[in-house]
């Protein structure tokens, strides 16, 4: 923890300094890394005004408060880091938590491929028809690969398909 203290019509002496170290050790525990401190002490009239700043990797947290005395103001300002500071934290934590879900459940999802099982239903009307009209509705969409109908002539339901080796046709028919 870099701690910088400036005063500003009001000397900062070394209890002061202590009292502000001191009390900087409950933001300390929020963090990891190092941080830096900028402290700000002045007299306005008859109050004293204590300024402080927290940066650390790019967050920046400030308090600002004037009490007639300097260490209540002290106080305060730690008060209201430490609350600016514990809201972001957890704010953070959620973030993180919530991405880490959904890249597991991602990875979740690759690692384990699912096999056997039916992932995909598509609904459709089957309707009556020749084998020979159902040909020509299938060379009519092309992206069909099969197509399930109603033979008009035996009443029951048939699969035409595509042969993969030729432009030919295949029939599924149940036996009677």
């Amino acid at each position: 923890m870099n701690i910088k203290i400036t005063g500003k019509d009001l000397k900062a002496t070394e209890s002061i300094k202590d009292y502000i170290s001191e009390k900087l050790e409950r933001i300390q525990k929020y963090f990891d890394e190092d941080f830096d401190v900028s402290v700000t002490i002045k007299a306005e009239k008859n109050v004293q005004v204590a300024e402080m700043a927290v940066m650390v990797k790019g967050d920046s947290f400030r308090a600002v408060t004037e009490h007639k005395d300097l260490y209540a103001s002290i106080d305060k300002d730690i008060d209201i880091l430490e609350g600016q500071i514990r809201k972001a934290k957890t704010k953070k934590d959620k973030q993180n938590k919530t991405e880490s879900i959904k890249q597991k459940e991602l990875l979740n999802a690759q690692d384990h491929e699912i096999e056997n099982e039916i992932v995909k239903t598509i609904y459709y009307n089957i309707k009556p028809m020749t084998p020979e009209d159902a040909k020509l509705k299938m060379l009519e969409k092309p992206i069909y690969q099969f197509l399930t109908f109603v033979n008009i002539e035996t009443g029951k339901v048939n699969v035409i398909y595509k042969l993969r080796e030729s432009k030919n046709f295949g029939l599924i028919e149940p036996e009677e």
